[in-house]
């Protein structure tokens, strides 16, 4: 399934209009990752446990919204943008929203 942030597909042209289509994932962050993040804080560097666990999460909303997208019928995703939330009172649950237009496409004659 193709996937853009463009509202159009370059050599095709749309067909059809699914409405928007979601995939959210909300995840936890272990207090081992808060630690080694925390040794960061102080001493400097990226955090590797943190990255690696909004990549997954990104993955996975990415995942879910074509899944959503392809039970539709759509071919396509158009317009997609990704949100990032912290959520919780201490900051410990990551929330990843994706979302788009699901669309179907004809390639231009």
């Amino acid at each position: 399934m193709i996937v853009t942030t463009t509202q159009e597909v370059e050599g095709y042209r749309i067909t059809g209009y699914y409405g928007i289509v979601f995939g959210e994932v909300i995840t936890g962050v272990n207090f081992l990752r808060d630690i080694g993040a925390g040794i960061r804080n102080f001493i400097g560097g990226r955090s590797a446990g943190y990255e690696n666990e909004l990549l997954s999460a990104r993955d996975e909303a990415l995942s879910e919204m074509q899944r959503r997208a392809g039970e539709m019928g759509a071919h396509a995703i158009v317009g997609v943008d990704l949100d990032y939330e912290v959520l919780g009172a201490d900051g410990s649950m990551l929330m990843v929203t994706a979302s788009g237009t699901a669309v179907t496409l004809a390639p231009e004659d």
